[in-house]
């Protein structure tokens, strides 16, 4: 499965082309390398997230034969480190 899908359907992004806009900033990395939309993901896979707001680092546990519901996506991985960023205020 894409990058772009798995984060779509595992509802940490609403829409896949967030996902896609982000791997084009360079935002997420697979394996600790920046990667592609495009780029596929199995199991074992460590996907990192690094925002202007929050960095977000989990594991993929299962890649889904299609869409779950929102309770099912929250198995489909594991957070490694969920950090959310502070602002600042000027």
């Amino acid at each position: 499965m894409r990058v772009d899908q798995f984060l779509k359907t595992s509802c940490l992004v609403k829409h896949r082309t967030e996902a896609k806009k982000a791997c084009d900033l360079g935002v997420v990395t697979v394996n600790g390398r920046p990667v592609k939309a495009s780029k596929d993901v199995r199991p074992g896979d460590i996907i990192s997230v690094n925002s202007d707001s929050r960095f977000l680092e989990m594991e993929i546990l299962d890649i889904p034969p299609k869409q779950v519901s929102k309770k099912e996506a929250k198995k489909l991985y594991r957070i490694i480190h969920d950090e959310h960023k502070k602002l600042l205020d000027f």
